[in-house]
């Protein structure tokens, strides 16, 4: 089982006639049996600063992260593929995962574009055990008649969504609305001052790393739900 004693480990993970990057490490706090593979968001990749800085965050929390970069992000592209390719991709990286680790508890989810993802596979009935969303893209700035809320409600797995008030991708009272039609558990918390990439001014009185520590202890106290729930 995935514990803080499973070794970190790097793997390349056959997509459809490609191959891409993944990397594991473990929680170094409690013995616990939770993973979670994140997907980077559209500019990001697996190393970039703020998976880096979320992942040791959770890590510290009792959960352990599988990075991983999609393909076009592996072939050193910047354009996203087309959904169908990032789902095929963010598939086999949980495959992966689930036969090497064998975790008690399975997370899948991602920031922005990589947890726009997850939450497709959620809604098409994927098998794990959570859904966390990081700066979900409710719409594209400045474009809210564009919602990318169609699916959620077909989503039937545990949900936590971290977005900041200041989100230019998630209009809180969007947010709100497109929540009245979702019937699993989904909780929603919002990071207050914090923008799409959990940025907050000077000006609020809270620091970056502030926010970081916000978004460790709500995964952390909704994981441990989960794994109490679920086992």
């Amino acid at each position: 089982m995935a514990n803080s004693k499973s070794p970190r480990a790097e793997w390349r993970v056959a997509v459809g006639g490609e191959e891409t990057s993944a990397v594991f490490e473990p929680s170094v706090t409690a013995e616990q049996g939770i993973v979670f593979v994140c997907a980077h968001g559209a500019g990001g990749n697996m190393n970039d600063r703020g998976m880096l800085a979320l992942a040791h965050a959770l890590r510290s929390r009792g959960i352990g992260v599988v990075r991983f970069n999609f393909l076009y992000k592996e072939r050193g592209s910047g354009r996203p593929d087309a959904m169908p390719r990032l789902k095929e991709c963010f598939t086999a990286v949980v495959e992966r995962a689930r036969q090497e680790l064998q975790p008690k508890t399975l997370l899948i989810g991602g920031r922005s574009m990589g947890g726009r993802a997850a939450s497709m596979l959620a809604a098409e009935g994927f098998v794990c055990d959570g859904l966390l969303l990081l700066a979900y893209p409710l719409h594209p700035p400045g474009q809210p008649d564009k919602l990318r809320d169609a699916h959620l409600p077909a989503i039937r797995m545990p949900v936590l969504c971290l977005n900041g008030t200041r989100d230019a991708f998630a209009r809180r009272d969007l947010m709100d609305a497109a929540l009245k039609t979702v019937k699993t558990k989904w909780k929603m918390h919002w990071l207050e001052g914090a923008d799409h990439s959990f940025h907050v001014l000077k000006s609020s009185g809270r620091a970056d790393a502030e926010v970081l520590v916000e978004i460790a202890n709500a995964a952390e106290a909704w994981a441990a739900r989960l794994e109490g729930n679920t086992h």
